[in-house]
């Protein structure tokens, strides 16, 4: 959270990644109102983006296999929709409308991880589901193409939902959402760094070749 304070005071655009939970959403918005506001306190221009990732499939994936039939697919819907309601407050707030005025601009929400992982579910599910105002959706290229192909928009989501109600039947069908939540992301993160090392070794291998070819 501190980095990403720091980056939004220094001007720099963050992408807030591997967030899994509303917790996670409202801790990272903290920071990036926590840099603007310091940003306007200082005579800067409050116009520095930012978007806050939060990952959806990987919630169903983990309790696919856990839960009754009646709640299979909708675990990861139902935490977007929660934060989706914190999202929404936070725009509402006399705290984003005065730097707002001052010509911020809200840190967009962002649905990642949008590919459906269950077979036997929609192609297009987390697409069709969390069509919302002022969020993104970096849906893979299968999916766009699927939704391309039938894809349509219905309702689109709203701050009031039913999620609390969601949530409460997967803690009671033995979901603990919480350390789910911690688990999701602590296996996101080492994957992530996996990919980094794996870039670099990439990159100095492909450099000593360079160097023994010149």
């Amino acid at each position: 959270m501190p980095a990403i304070e720091e980056a939004i005071f220094a001007g720099v655009p963050v992408n807030v990644t591997l967030l899994f939970s509303r917790e996670h959403y409202v801790a990272a918005a903290d920071a990036y109102m926590r840099g603007i506001e310091r940003r306007i306190d200082a005579g800067l221009n409050p116009n520095v983006r930012s978007v806050a990732s939060v990952f959806i499939s990987r919630w169903d994936k983990a309790v696919m296999d856990k839960v009754p039939e009646e709640l299979r697919d909708q675990l990861g819907i139902a935490v977007a929709k929660r934060t989706y309601r914190a999202y929404r407050g936070l725009l509402e707030t006399n705290r984003f409308q005065r730097p707002a005025n001052a010509g911020a601009r809200a840190q967009r929400l962002l649905w990642a991880s949008t590919g459906t992982k269950d077979p036997e579910a929609s192609d297009i599910l987390y697409v069709k589901s969390l069509a919302a105002p002022h969020t993104v959706n970096t849906m893979p290229e299968a999916t766009l193409q699927a939704f391309a192909s039938h894809g349509d928009i219905g309702p689109l989501l709203i701050a009031d939902d039913n999620a609390e109600e969601i949530l409460a039947r997967f803690e009671r069908a033995g979901i603990d959402v919480e350390a789910l939540d911690a688990e999701l992301q602590c296996e996101g993160a080492k994957s992530f760094v996996d990919s980094w090392n794996a870039l670099m070794a990439g990159l100095a291998t492909k450099s000593d070749t360079l160097k023994k070819a010149g």
